[in-house]
């Protein structure tokens, strides 16, 4: 199945991860995919594996916490594309500690990638689709946006932010052909993840209801439904994929 044919994608922090796990599904489903992401080694690895699959792919070392450089890198695509149809706003951090430890350095470093990082390139990007009458936006937000978190303060703020920005952002874009959605993760088995002590994650799997932990490719599954056509109608929702974990 290729819902994706001719359809231009920007996943942002798509060298690794479940931005990576997304660029694979959609360059899978037919699309040309470019790669925003700051580490140009996995960036790079990524692309090649990409263009393996056939996909007309793009890396680009963009940090999308900068207005001027998220501006330019759309340019650059539109310029090769002539347009953009979907945008993956997956990039973020975590710079973890109690809010009795957390520095204003620590606290900002998360803010401007995590939440103004969504904005510029919502912002920016969101201009083309407009007027080309068509887009789909998802951002990645999660579970502890919506429950919190012990020692993420500055993370689960940005990722509520991040709930309150899709909703305002599909209020304003969804009359003007663009869909505004989030998807809210919850314990995934990332490289990262799988890193961990064992004892911490049985610790993670025994508060999931259905008992394990998702799968990138479960989350990049969630990615692609909402920028489908089968998802048209669907704006402004926040879809969780998280085993069940916020019940």
């Amino acid at each position: 199945m290729e819902r994706f044919q001719n359809r231009v994608v920007i996943v942002t922090g798509g060298a690794d991860g479940l931005g990576k796990a997304g660029a694979v599904r959609f360059a899978d489903e037919g699309a040309s995919v470019v790669i925003w992401d700051l580490n140009e080694e996995k960036g790079n690895e990524t692309l090649k594996e990409l263009k393996e699959m056939g996909s007309d792919a793009l890396f680009q070392k963009v940090n999308t916490a900068d207005y001027e450089a998220v501006t330019e890198a759309t340019k650059a695509v539109i310029e090769k594309y002539g347009k953009i149809d979907v945008l993956i706003n997956n990039a973020g951090i975590t710079r973890d500690t109690t809010l009795k430890k957390m520095s204003p350095a620590t606290w900002q470093q998360v803010i401007d990638v995590n939440l103004t990082g969504v904005f510029n390139c919502s912002q920016v990007i969101s201009q083309y689709m407009v007027e080309a009458g068509y887009g789909r936006i998802v951002n990645t937000s999660s579970v502890v946006g919506l429950y919190g978190n012990f020692g993420q303060t500055n993370y689960a703020a940005t990722k509520a932010g991040v709930i309150g920005m899709t909703k305002t952002m599909g209020k304003e874009l969804g009359r003007k052909g663009v869909t505004v959605n989030a998807v809210a993760p919850g314990f995934i088995a990332t490289e990262m993840v799988k890193k961990m002590p064992q004892n911490v994650i049985e610790m993670m799997e025994s508060k999931v209801p259905v008992g394990r932990l998702g799968q990138p490719d479960q989350v990049a599954s969630a990615y692609a439904y909402l920028s489908s056509e089968e998802a048209a109608y669907i704006n402004g929702t926040v879809l969780s994929v998280d085993g069940g974990i916020v019940l």
